[in-house]
């Protein structure tokens, strides 16, 4: 019991110094899992009986570092693609080409500009990616009227919309929940669909609260509608589609989905075959690049993951877990909406801070199937893709709208909060 009891101290420490910024994610969670093993009683080195390892340097440290090797693998080869779009030219065009569709009408703009930004990061990821799309989409937004906090909340909840249906991310889960990808893929299509429909009222009750009208405003603070944009290749232009159309239509495995679309772009856009194979290695390595904090912070989780799941910690943690773990589906319900804002800073729901960790072991307890944890997760994953202050494309989006970050969650939150609890609810109807 003691043991448990330090277990459950330790958690609370290291989610407090990530929460006040003291040590980074990257940092924390293979700290904790080393703690973890510690306090449960699982030696450093050693093997059992038969001569398998069983001493955390191998079984946790060793062995988590390629845990979410499928993941990771996905992530570089989407972030390559990612470059690729971007070098080219083609993520560029796509922006621009469509607020050319909106003509003077701020709230058909608007709503093209979240369209588009939403279709972009189902292939995108990354803060460059961030960067490379804000950099062209929130001054737009802001040079039709719509206002800084508005035009920043906007594009939040847009990419937010597309990451749901990002098929690196599906991998990740997948790995994280031990399920197939298409059982995340389902139930993404419902979280898209629900992220989608709050975005859209947002659109309007923004523009509903701000008066904004229905033409083209004075620029503010020197913003214009950027120039109109160099021709490219329409086939280069569906891209973003390539690989999510072989993933979810035609079950292709994700990295040779992402291989396909790297090729695909090349082909459409490039001039010659040196200057193709340049782009492709340049890409390449910028892309590994852009991944890194990604690939680290995966590396973090698989350590976490295989130190929360350790038979000597499990034993440890069962009874605590065993006591407060809903077994009823409303008490289901109940438990996870509420506790669903917990994804936010690194906390115990956030899939990409403590909650791999927890979510392993609620899935070892035997209680609740997989699916029903992946569901509740899942749901609260929507409060931190778009609202967690930590996230490095919440804080660039802020300094770039000169905006408080922390006043963008606040202005988020409500509509995080219903979607994490209809999707809760689904998960609940679905899995329970």
């Amino acid at each position: 019991m003691a043991q448990g009891i330090c277990i459950i101290i330790a958690f609370v420490i290291i989610a407090a110094l990530m929460m006040t910024k003291k040590i980074p994610t990257l940092l924390a969670l293979p700290l904790l899992a080393v703690i973890i093993c510690v306090i449960a009683g699982v030696p450093a080195v050693g093997k059992d009986a038969d001569g398998n390892a069983i001493g955390w340097l191998q079984t946790v440290l060793e062995a988590g570092t390629v845990r979410m090797g499928s993941a990771i693998m996905a992530v570089i080869f989407g972030s390559w693609l990612a470059e690729l779009m971007n070098k080219t030219g083609v993520t560029e065009s796509i922006i621009k080409k469509s607020a050319e569709l909106g003509g003077d009408k701020p709230l058909v703009i608007t709503i093209i500009m979240s369209v588009v930004v939403a279709i972009l990061f189902t292939t995108l990821s990354g803060l460059g990616a961030i960067i490379m799309t804000g950099s062209i989409v929130l001054p737009i937004l802001i040079s039709v009227g719509v206002p800084a906090m508005s035009a920043a909340v906007i594009y939040m909840m847009s990419f937010t919309t597309g990451l749901t249906y990002n098929i690196a991310q599906w991998q990740n889960y997948a790995n994280i929940f031990s399920l197939d990808i298409s059982e995340i893929q389902s139930f993404e299509t419902i979280m898209m669909i629900l992220t989608a429909v709050a975005t859209l009222v947002m659109i309007f009750v923004e523009f509903k609260k701000n008066g904004i009208k229905y033409a083209f405003s004075a620029p503010k603070d020197g913003a214009k509608v950027e120039e109109k944009p160099a021709d490219v290749n329409p086939l280069a232009m569906i891209t973003p589609l390539i690989p999510i159309i072989l993933v979810a239509v035609f079950k292709f495995p994700v990295c040779p989905s992402f291989m396909i679309g790297i090729c695909w772009i090349l082909i459409f856009t490039s001039k010659s075959w040196g200057k193709a194979m340049n782009m492709l290695t340049k890409s390449c390595y910028d892309g590994i690049t852009n991944a890194g904090p990604a690939v680290i912070l995966m590396i973090g989780i698989g350590i976490l993951f295989l130190a929360v799941t350790n038979a000597q910690v499990k034993t440890v943690l069962d009874p605590f877990l065993l006591a407060v773990t809903p077994k009823s589906m409303i008490a289901y319900i109940i438990f996870f909406s509420l506790l669903a804002p917990l994804a936010l800073y690194r906390g115990p729901m956030n899939l990409f801070g403590l909650g791999s960790g927890i979510a392993a072991l609620i899935i070892g307890l035997g209680t609740l199937s997989p699916q029903a944890v992946m569901g509740a997760f899942l749901s609260a994953e929507r409060i931190q893709a778009a609202g967690d202050p930590t996230n490095t494309q919440n804080v660039w989006t802020a300094n770039f709208t000169e905006v408080d970050v922390n006043t963008l969650t606040k202005k988020m939150l409500p509509y995080l909060w219903i979607v994490a609890v209809l999707g809760v609810i689904i998960s609940a109807v679905r899995y329970f």
